[in-house]
Parts: C-alpha cells; structure tokens; sequence
C-alpha cells in the first residue's frame, strides 16, 4: 500500500487519513495488525502520526516456549521529501530532531511505503529481551530433583566448608 505525496499535497488540509487491518510479511502475527495513521504535508516533510496496535508470536529468551505479546503504541514520523542535508546546506537552515524522532529521507520518490512503515516500526517496538512471563526459569539444564551422574563430581558431594 502505498500512499502518494501527489495525492497528498492535492488533499482538503494537506492531509490524509488511513485505517489499516491487514497482515505484514515477516511478522509474526495473530491476526491483522491494526492502524490508524495520519499524513500531513509539512511543506518539505511529511509527518505520520498514529496508533498501532495487535499481536505478535515470540519465542521467549529463556525458556523458547511461544507466546503472545500484545503491542499498542503510538507512532510519531517525519519524511523528507528531499535529500535532507543537500536541503538544509542550500538554505544555511539547521534542522532539528527531536529525541525519539526519526527522519527518513525519501530522497525525491514521490510515494510512501505504508507496509514498509508498519513493519519497521512494530520491529522497533518489540522488547529487546523477549521473556514469556516475569516468573519464567527458563529452561533449566539441570533440575533440582536431578542428580548430576558424573563420577568425578562426587568428590564435591563430601565437601564440608566451615566458617
């Protein structure tokens, strides 16, 4: 799905609003993704903001049992229509970004990839550490219940450490 900066700059306000509820390549989800996004024509950038919402398949760190995790985040993004430094080396301007705000440079296309958009920013917002529940062990080699079988740990069975 691809949005147009035509379309866009020919809009009622500059501005466009999508509803999406569709399945991305590469994500491993439970049911469609779900989004509601705004564009807006910014003279040289165009700014996305929204919500995304659903759930994703993950393997957990620890114990690599599959679960779900439920995402819901907003989203706050800035395209450039042209190649941003050129722009700003030509005009004497400096540009500004804000924390947590991303440029991406369209570098003179004349469409946004809103497929693209989804996927990268669920990947960006999946938990680095990826962990099934806050009381998971994790896949325990050896069990409490479990002797080691090694004849050469028995010598540390007899020792007796005194303080």
């Amino acid at each position: 799905m691809m949005l147009s900066i035509e379309d866009l700059e020919g809009s009622k306000d500059k501005t466009i609003t999508y509803r999406v509820e569709e399945e991305i390549d590469g994500i491993n989800a439970k049911g469609p993704i779900k989004a509601d996004l705004t564009f807006k024509s910014l003279g040289d950038f165009v700014e996305v903001q929204g919500k995304i919402k659903g759930t994703v398949l993950l393997e957990c760190d620890l114990c690599l049992k599959e679960y779900e995790y439920n995402f819901d985040f907003e989203i706050n993004e800035l395209y450039a229509k042209q190649a941003l430094i050129e722009s700003s080396e030509e005009s004497g301007q400096e540009f500004e970004i804000k924390e947590g705000q991303f440029v991406i440079d369209l570098n003179g296309a004349n469409e946004i990839d809103i497929y693209d958009l989804l996927y990268q920013s669920v990947i960006l917002n999946l938990p680095n550490k990826k962990v099934c529940g806050i009381n998971c062990k994790g896949k325990d080699k050896f069990s409490q219940e479990e002797e080691i079988s090694d004849p050469r740990m028995d010598i540390f069975k007899r020792i007796k450490i005194e303080i």
